[in-house]
């Protein structure tokens, strides 16, 4: 399992489907993604398994029910994400302004400068 594994775009839906509502079933799941991704249950299931496989999405049982949440928070997922496409994928060295991204809906002003901090700060040597 990666430790700082990067969402793929269907992914990121899904986390933000948990962002929006917090921990969720399947089931719940599949109703807060219908009009997005229009999924059968199975999938919705599978992509949940596979997540949290790969490290994204933990699993509890609660009475009985499985429910997900996210196994980071919003602004470390965002954060690795953007600095892959960001430094690696575009090459982009120096500071990262977090205000580029001040009229995103899914994220708090406090958000913003935990994302400024991440961005900015130095690389670990494995990255």
């Amino acid at each position: 399992m990666d430790e700082n594994p990067i969402p793929s775009e269907a992914e990121m839906t899904v986390l933000k489907a948990f962002w929006r509502a917090g921990p969720m079933s399947a089931r719940e799941v599949q109703d807060a993604l219908a009009e997005e991704l229009n999924w059968a249950s199975s999938t919705v299931r599978t992509v949940l398994e596979r997540m949290r496989a790969k490290g994204l999405l933990e699993r509890r049982s609660v009475h009985g029910v499985a429910v997900f949440s996210p196994a980071s928070d919003k602004v470390s997922v965002l954060g690795r994400a953007l600095n892959r496409l960001v430094r690696s994928v575009l090459e982009v060295r120096g500071e990262l302004p977090a205000s580029t991204f001040a009229g995103s809906e899914i994220l708090t002003p406090a958000e913003l400068d935990a994302l400024d901090r991440l961005l900015n700060s130095k690389p670990d040597v494995d990255e």
